[in-house]
């Protein structure tokens, strides 16, 4: 696969304190195989495992299994091992950048923060960094070695769609254009303030999007913190809903109708939360 373009989310992976479970839930929930490899567990050439909050991964040095899932034998994302109860359980988005130093300084200079310098994963896949927002939404950086990301997506049982969902809109419109010069358009609806990312260098449209902002607004808990939500492609929502709590997950909002597709929010068996769009069938 070629080469992600700039600020295209390129990868996703999840921080579990059980990735056996893990297995289990997204195996049976989107048709997943997995594979474990060190690769992308021990980070840098020194062998630590550092990962996006700053806290090592391994305190002995001793390289986590990272399962590297796969659908239909293309790579769709991964679960990674939480090793720290301060460590949050949550979906990760990674956004593409052919320089990672570069952006990681445009993230500190667009008001940001570099939580995890860039660092090569092993065996050259990919240079990574973790960063977070002004808002404190924390995304990464994916610099492409010999893995690009996904193998897979658009597609049941794969990565779609990915909005970030903050209290500070306008310190955070202002960052994300920064960093990844984002091209945008907000939706017209008047009643929902949500704003549209395409790449840099495209024209701002829905054809071109590849993610964008939401609001926390008063209708969620006053303890949400901003975050990155990631949405996976799948044929049925409401039959994927109700296999997630077959699997021991839980629908945190029912599956309902937009003008994309039908949604559901979910978390996982150990609380990971996620959602999943089926889009709309063709006349």
């Amino acid at each position: 696969m070629a080469a992600f373009a700039e600020g295209t989310p390129c990868w996703a992976d999840v921080l579990l304190p059980d990735v056996r479970a893990g297995k289990r839930f997204y195996g049976g929930l989107f048709d997943w195989s997995f594979e474990e490899a060190d690769g992308l567990g021990a980070l840098g050439p020194d062998g630590a495992d550092r990962v996006r909050d700053g806290v090592d991964r391994v305190g002995s040095g001793e390289a986590a299994p990272y399962a590297t899932a796969y659908r239909d034998g293309r790579r769709v994302a991964a679960l990674a091992p939480k090793r720290d109860g301060r460590m949050p359980t949550t979906w990760n988005v990674y956004f593409a950048t052919p320089d990672a130093p570069a952006a990681a300084r445009r993230v500190t200079e667009a008001g940001g923060l570099v939580i995890t310098d860039p660092v090569p994963l092993t065996g050259g896949l990919a240079v990574i960094a973790q960063a977070a927002d002004p808002g404190g939404a924390v995304f990464g950086l994916w610099e492409a070695g010999g893995q690009s990301g996904f193998e897979r997506q658009g597609e049941p049982g794969s990565f779609c769609w990915t909005e970030v969902y903050t209290r500070d809109k306008d310190s955070v419109d202002a960052f994300y254009e920064t960093v990844f010069g984002f091209q945008v358009h907000d939706l017209d609806d008047a009643t929902v303030d949500f704003r549209v990312w395409s790449p840099a260098g495209t024209r701002a449209s829905d054809e071109n999007a590849v993610g964008g902002r939401s609001v926390i607004t008063d209708a969620f808990p006053a303890a949400m913190p901003a975050h990155f939500l990631v949405y996976f492609s799948v044929a049925d929502c409401d039959e994927t809903a109700a296999r997630a709590t077959e699997l021991g997950g839980r629908i945190n909002e029912p599956p309902f109708d937009t003008p994309y597709g039908r949604i559901a929010l979910l978390a996982d068996d150990q609380g990971a939360v996620f959602a999943v769009l089926a889009e709309p069938k063709a006349a």
